[in-house]
């Protein structure tokens, strides 16, 4: 999505979390400046994307893949995201015009059956690094908060997907995931049923407004290790059993998001 706040990161931590439950195995990649997932899922690796994308550190001393790939729970590990991703655009931003935009794929898209998900924890707007995101990924999840503003940030979404589809046959927009939703307000129901009317294969059943999804990073856990029993952690778990019941299976093509 092109707006923040609409539980992009929220989404990508717990669903990656349900996922790696049910034993898949799961990279979750952090592409925001904010380092929002580390936090999320309180960790702190050493390391992170910049360091695997560009094979170097700080000092710019080698460094193997592994080296920067955390290991956040069972069945999950984590590339970092943070302040260095800055200098990883500009990185991209030097490299030739025909690469460019493909590096990412290049070394990211496992070969073989090492994980059953990458899943991309984007940020909000449109640079060298979301190109190079959408050039990797054949599948996308699009969080959509049911709010006044969302169709919007929608529309402007849409027009990065129609540019990136010139480059990437592959991509498809195969999930919208409304969140926020809140029973007490009509306005949910009207915005959740447009989206329904206009994404009838791709709609997701709803995340619901749930104080406890809000509280759950500042503990560094996942809705599922905060509270089993809230109401978030029940909708996460039927997007995480959607996404299984799609066929993805441990042996199969992984699915990238």
């Amino acid at each position: 999505m092109a707006k923040g706040g609409v539980g992009k990161t929220t989404t990508a931590v717990n669903l990656a979390h349900g996922l790696a439950m049910q034993g898949k195995r799961v990279l979750l990649v952090d592409c925001d400046t904010q380092d929002q997932v580390a936090k999320f899922l309180g960790v702190k690796p050493a390391y992170g994307l910049y360091e695997f994308v560009t094979g170097r550190n700080g000092d710019g001393r080698p460094l193997a893949k592994m080296e920067t790939i955390h290991r956040a729970r069972e069945n999950l590990w984590v590339l970092a995201g943070g302040i260095k991703l800055v200098e990883l655009k500009h990185w991209l931003g030097e490299q030739p015009r025909e690469q460019r935009h493909n590096l990412l794929g290049q070394s990211l898209v496992p070969k073989g059956d090492r994980l059953d998900f990458l899943i991309f924890d984007c940020a909000p707007g449109w640079d060298i690094l979301s190109v190079n995101i959408l050039m990797a990924v054949q599948e996308i999840l699009c969080p959509v908060s049911l709010q006044a503003p969302a169709l919007e940030g929608l529309k402007t979404f849409f027009g990065y997907l129609i540019s990136a589809q010139k480059q990437n046959n592959a991509l498809n927009l195969k999930y919208i995931l409304p969140t926020l939703f809140d029973r007490r307000t009509r306005q949910s129901f009207d915005i959740y049923g447009r989206l329904k009317r206009l994404f009838t294969r791709q709609i997701c059943h709803p995340i619901r407004y749930n104080v406890r999804l809000s509280e759950a990073p500042a503990h560094g856990k996942t809705i599922f290790e905060y509270d089993r029993q809230a109401s978030g952690a029940q909708d996460y778990q039927k997007l995480t059993r959607r996404l299984i019941d799609d066929g993805i299976r441990a042996e199969q093509t992984p699915r990238f998001f």
